[in-house]
């Protein structure tokens, strides 16, 4: 088969099997995810550790909570843009080989202030890789699967962060809190070689950055083996190229209030994400409950978080997907709530936070491979860096909440009673930005309608 003509690069992909080239990148993607996850993690999970080793109070442990957060807010609002202008391989490479020499260096930390200036630089190369996981996973799947797929990738940040929770659970009783960084900065140090040498360039970028026929035609032969291309085809994406600043362009053509809707999703959900995944081990450690139980009960969010992808993923491909996902958040916060009433039962504390974890992680994995769709390639890794950076602003008031109702001395119901608040309004906002879109379905309009099944959202 030739063709000489204009080959639609998202149009291609979406009529081809997702074969074993695009297995391959979404593979790359979910193991840059999973050791981001281990390393986001890591600090919650090893919190009782420093707690006792340094004999410090449990407060004080939450600027350094913040200070990573804060990284990682710095880290997707700026290398989204720069994603953008100079491509989603070498931001991919340079931030995982940058989080992991800092997680590396988090381990020699002798005071509270090394400890906050590792975590923040180790936050930097977080937020940096994944908005770009996140626009190449979407890029590469077809769209009959794509919000499948994307949810599928993300489950990796769940499995890297409870893998965490049982290495730490064995390294630190062994080795000390510190073997824990150790090893959550070997993984990427080694892991950045294999995305150097395996993993493509997005085909739409290089579709719009023009002059690039060699590389495409090379990475779509991997796509479809069976398919000869003439290098004389142009290669499209369908949309205009963005000028000017790129964050500005969130709110061109009709996307302002879809985007504030989206960064209130984000902000809500990643204020409750990591004020369970932060406060969780410490919480239940007090209740009574053994340190090593309460590790692994933590590790049961992470673990329920990789779960719900399964579950979840064909029902955002298959019905209204914004609704969905506010179906999603309503159930989060009810499993929620519920954490609070478990007391000191180690079966329903298990029960209750895994519930959580499918919940509330597959609903922020939702929100992800749905931001994806909101904006075109020019701007996509920053639209999904942005929802991502305004919701780590959330992740690091979340922690601080959580930390000034610990010292005011709440009770473990009350706690999560407030726990249960953000998620309802993430609810919500996902009905509204539904109810928004399916209003949307005039031909000029730059959205399609998101009520729709299945479409790629843009």
């Amino acid at each position: 088969m030739t063709q000489e003509a204009a080959v639609d690069i998202q149009k291609f992909i979406d009529t081809q099997k997702f074969g074993p080239y695009q297995m391959m990148v979404v593979g790359l993607c979910a193991m840059v995810v999973m050791m981001d996850g281990f390393d986001t993690q890591a600090i919650g999970y090893v919190a009782p550790a420093i707690i006792k080793s340094w004999h410090i109070s449990r407060s004080a442990l939450s600027p350094v909570f913040s200070a990573g957060l804060f990284g990682l807010m710095i880290g997707a609002l700026s290398f989204g843009p720069v994603a953008d202008r100079f491509g989603r391989k070498p931001v991919l490479v340079v931030c995982t080989l940058f989080f992991g020499i800092f997680s590396f260096l988090t381990a020699t930390a002798d005071s509270m202030q090394s400890l906050l200036v590792f975590r923040f630089l180790t936050g930097l190369g977080l937020g940096g890789a994944l908005p770009n996981t996140i626009a190449m996973t979407s890029e590469y799947a077809p769209a009959r699967i794509r919000h499948t797929v994307t949810m599928l990738m993300f489950a990796g940040f769940s499995i890297g962060a409870a893998l965490g929770g049982v290495a730490a659970a064995s390294l630190i009783s062994r080795f000390g809190w510190q073997s824990v960084f150790v090893l959550g900065g070997i993984m990427p140090s080694v892991g950045f070689l294999v995305v150097l040498v395996l993993a493509p360039e997005s085909l739409r970028f290089l579709a719009h950055k023009g002059g690039r026929n060699e590389k495409i035609i090379a990475i779509l032969a991997k796509v479809a083996p069976g398919v000869r291309l003439d290098p004389r085809t142009v290669f499209i994406a369908d949309e205009h190229k963005s000028e000017g600043f790129p964050v500005a362009h969130l709110f061109t053509n009709g996307r302002a209030l879809l985007t504030l809707l989206l960064w209130i999703v984000f902000f809500m959900s990643l204020f409750d994400m990591y004020f369970l995944s932060s406060w969780l081990p410490t919480v239940i450690h007090d209740s009574g409950v053994a340190v090593n139980y309460a590790i692994l009960i933590t590790a049961m969010f992470q673990v329920g978080g990789s779960v719900g992808p399964l579950i979840l993923g064909r029902l955002f491909d298959r019905f209204s997907p914004f609704r969905v996902l506010s179906l999603t958040y309503v159930g989060a916060s009810v499993m929620i709530y519920l954490i609070g009433s478990a007391g000191t039962s180690v079966e329903m504390l298990f029960v209750t936070v895994f519930g959580a974890g499918i919940f509330l992680v597959g609903a922020q994995g939702g929100a992800n491979a749905l931001s994806a769709g909101l904006y075109p390639t020019s701007v996509r890794s920053t639209g999904i860096g942005w929802a991502l950076g305004i919701g780590r602003i959330g992740s690091i008031i979340g922690p601080i909440i959580g930390g000034v109702l610990l010292s005011l001395h709440w009770d473990t119901k009350h706690v999560f009673m407030v726990g249960a608040v953000p998620v309802a309004c993430a609810a919500i906002s996902a009905l509204l930005i539904s109810l928004l879109a399916s209003q949307r379905k005039t031909a000029s309009s730059p959205l399609l309608d998101l009520s729709q099944e299945p479409v790629p959202l843009e």
